[in-house]
């Protein structure tokens, strides 16, 4: 398969590695400094191309390589408000393919089917309040991560007493605290830290007066992100639409 790198940070360059170790070829590499690649031959020969980058320049991205007719692989976060309708209707109606996942880790896709079915489960249970924690490295710029909020919103469409998610603390790199654990009731608490190179830790938690139910999940690099994506772009080549984590695996 032929694919395309956007954005050659650690990410792609993880990426790179593990597509060239399945037997893919990397025809084009996009970055900063050669934005104009968008317009050549190689790039246009992708299968897919895997994008990830900033938010503020990912729906660019997106636009750029669909104008390509190239299939897209995207792990870029904070655009969906702004744009999720206009990429909606570009899957559905022009013929573009969008593979889109706040986080592709093989082992966060069972977790959230974890989360999924334990909240469900916990709907019946009044007396068991949710709430989340976020750790990531301290490059990380937001908060939550993109990750917490897929969790969140999860949880949130299963419990009928949380009608969405607030921001709750905001553990910062010099160990200050800005925010507040004090939450409405109806409202999913995320409290966010940022220390150290922490590739990524989520924590969901379910406290009562008698005990509590607390769910994890620890990446321990970013290798399993990266070999996700390149899973995701075997599936999107011979796949159409908006597609997601959910088509993937089947769980």
């Amino acid at each position: 398969m032929k694919i395309a790198l956007i954005g050659y940070g650690k990410m792609g360059k993880m990426i790179e590695q593990i597509a060239l170790s399945r037997g893919h070829e990397i025809v084009s590499i996009i970055d900063v400094d050669n934005i104009g690649d968008f317009d050549s031959p190689e790039f246009a020969s992708a299968d897919v191309a895997i994008e990830f980058t900033a938010p503020q320049a990912a729906y660019g991205n997106y636009l750029k390589a669909f104008a390509k007719g190239v299939k897209v692989v995207s792990g870029s976060t904070g655009w969906m408000k702004e744009h999720g309708d206009d990429v909606r209707r570009m899957c559905s109606e022009e013929g573009r393919t969008l593979f889109w996942a706040s986080n592709f880790s093989i082992g966060v896709a069972i977790f959230s089917a974890v989360n999924k079915y334990l909240a469900k489960i916990m709907n019946g249970f009044p007396q068991y309040d949710p709430e989340m924690e976020e750790t990531h490295h301290i490059h990380k710029l937001d908060h939550p991560s993109g990750t917490a909020i897929t969790l969140a919103e999860e949880i949130v469409e299963r419990i009928d007493r949380k009608d969405g998610w607030t921001v709750g603390t905001v553990t910062n790199p010099d160990g200050s605290v800005d925010g507040t654990k004090d939450a409405p009731a109806d409202k999913l608490r995320i409290d966010s830290i940022r220390r150290d190179e922490v590739p990524g830790i989520h924590s969901i938690k379910y406290d009562s007066e008698a005990d509590s139910i607390t769910i994890t999940h620890d990446a321990h690099s970013r290798k399993g992100f990266a070999l996700g994506a390149v899973l995701a772009a075997e599936y999107t080549k011979d796949h159409n639409g908006l597609l997601t984590i959910s088509d993937m695996f089947k769980f």
